[in-house]
């Protein structure tokens, strides 16, 4: 746990049958600790993926955000580069709190407390995010967390060569149409690449695409075949229905993915803000708070 880094993970290990610990999220490099994209996961706040342009309007006004993607938007929330404070810790528990108050140089304009909480319930890591509104007016809002998940089950420190690939189950029944990376309109059918309603291999294409359409408490299962000595190791990513969205993300020739549980839709806001509904958006008014969880479980 990175605290300096955005709150981000530094690495996430599971001990299969065979006694071996194993990466299942992608480790962090010495030379990445610093950048919170380089790391094992690292959480998005107050808003997921990207804005536009930087260009975030609400209610008949409009404010041009830092552009700090390489694509030229703003991208993955406001403080993914902040130093969150440590309240609380104990042997299966951290508790990190931000203020923005606190910082220097906050990409969003109004002020809001975040606390972010990793905590090990039996096989589960459970995360919890609060998003609360201490500003004197209402912002539009939301948050997710972009976990890379392995797509071997190595021993950590390991470089042999992957065997196996894991398949990947998401019932989602909808998706969106991204261009740039950001949707224009409502949610339709799941884009093909995308589409993983019947178990499949992850797979070699690349995938960068958003979902929707869960049932409740319903999300993502990722299971590794037995490789390497140990038995099969299937992975559940499941989250509270204010994570109403799903990101996956396949990389070309990489040894990791990401499936990312998520508040809203990329554009979101730009999308509420004429109107659309389902966007997966909030409006916290001074003093209101958002707070969800979601879990990533092992069995095997």
């Amino acid at each position: 746990m990175l605290p300096g880094t955005g709150a981000s993970l530094g690495a996430g290990r599971v001990r299969t049958d065979d006694g071996t610990w194993r990466d299942l999220l992608r480790p962090t490099a010495a030379a990445a600790l610093g950048n919170p994209e380089r790391c094992a996961s690292f959480p998005m706040v107050p808003w997921s993926n990207r804005i536009e342009h930087g260009r975030l309007p609400f209610r008949g006004q409009e404010w041009q955000l830092q552009r700090n993607g390489a694509d030229g938007t703003a991208i993955h929330g406001a403080v993914r580069h902040g130093a969150w404070t440590v309240a609380a810790l104990s042997s299966d528990r951290v508790d990190l709190d931000l203020t923005t108050m606190d910082q220097v140089g906050t990409n969003f304009p109004w002020h809001f407390r975040a606390r972010l909480t990793y905590a090990l319930v039996g096989p589960s890591l459970v995360v919890t995010t609060t998003l609360h509104n201490i500003d004197a007016e209402p912002f539009p809002a939301g948050f997710g967390h972009h976990p890379y998940l392995s797509r071997a089950l190595l021993p950590a420190g390991s470089h042999a060569t992957a065997v196996g690939e894991p398949s990947l189950h998401v019932p989602a029944t909808a998706g969106y149409a991204l261009t740039g990376g950001i949707a224009h309109g409502a949610a339709g059918s799941v884009p093909a690449r995308a589409d993983y309603r019947t178990a499949r291999q992850v797979g070699p294409s690349f995938v960068d695409d958003v979902l929707t359409g869960f049932s409740s408490g319903t999300r993502a299962r990722v299971s590794y075949p037995a490789a390497d000595g140990h038995g099969p190791v299937r992975v559940d990513v499941a989250a509270d229905d204010e994570y109403g969205h799903l990101v996956l993300y396949v990389p070309r020739g990489r040894s990791y993915f990401a499936v990312e549980p998520v508040t809203h839709v990329n554009g979101g806001f730009a999308l509420h803000d004429a109107g659309l509904g389902g966007t997966g958006v909030v409006v916290l008014a001074p003093g209101e708070r958002l707070t969800a969880s979601f879990t990533i479980t092992v069995d095997g």
